[in-house]
């Protein structure tokens, strides 16, 4: 009789490449699941409005899920643009403030990266709100998440269901929407994470586009218009 060979004892590095593949396929098991992306969904096109939807907070305590088509209020149906309070993220209660950057992500892989980007920037375009929400994430990995990444300038806000994916026609993740103010797209939505210096052009493209149609941002004047004129010639250069 042959003897059976001898078992191969293959390097441990092949069996640590096997587990980084099993855990890529199943961060992208997990957005896919979350997505559910409309054939052809490339978000909310330039010129449309911005659909109102009002989730909670992901520091607070509220509960429940998106308002997005409003609810029945004490003998009236109350809209989702007026589901105000301190625990609430409002959309419309942001572009009503200003022109808003929102990004839609799920809590997995690279998706969150965008939030850092925002943080970044915030301060140098105090007159623009600066907003997120979870698609279908949890309310206390997004606190280690806020914790983690030091968001202190981003608005964060909790979709436990993951309604906006559809109302906001999500294909990617992240999905980022520039909102003027009043609610109207201002441009097409980047459906990837970009380069620092590209999610900076768009915002001072949005803040310029804001100031031409008469916003007067109320924080910074002087600098708000500077900026729009300097993003209004490197658009024309």
């Amino acid at each position: 009789m042959s003897q059976a060979p001898a078992p191969v004892d293959y390097p441990r590095r092949y069996g640590r490449y096997a587990g980084m593949l099993g855990l890529a396929i199943a961060v992208l098991v997990t957005i896919n699941a979350v997505l559910t992306k409309p054939d052809g969904a490339t978000g909310i096109q330039p010129g449309h409005p911005a659909p109102p939807f009002a989730v909670p907070l992901a520091r607070g305590t509220l509960t429940g899920a998106a308002d997005i088509a409003g609810h029945a209020g004490a003998g009236a149906r109350v809209a989702a643009c007026a589901e105000r309070g301190a625990q609430i993220l409002n959309i419309c209660e942001l572009y009503e403030r200003g022109p808003v950057v929102l990004a839609l992500f799920v809590d997995a892989d690279s998706c969150p990266a965008v939030l850092n980007q925002m943080q970044a920037l915030a301060p140098e375009f105090p007159d623009v709100e600066f907003a997120a929400v979870a698609i279908k994430g949890e309310r206390a990995s997004l606190l280690k998440l806020i914790t983690k990444r030091g968001l202190t300038r981003v608005q964060l806000g909790l979709d436990s269901e993951g309604a906006l994916a559809s109302l906001y026609k999500m294909a990617t993740c992240p999905q980022v929407s520039f909102v003027l103010p009043g609610g109207i797209m201002q441009s097409h939505a980047l459906l990837s994470t970009p380069a620092p210096a590209t999610l900076r052009a768009r915002v001072a493209q949005l803040e310029a586009a804001a100031v031409s149609r008469g916003y007067t941002p109320p924080r910074s004047p002087r600098s708000a218009v500077e900026k729009a004129s300097s993003a209004a010639d490197g658009a024309s250069s």
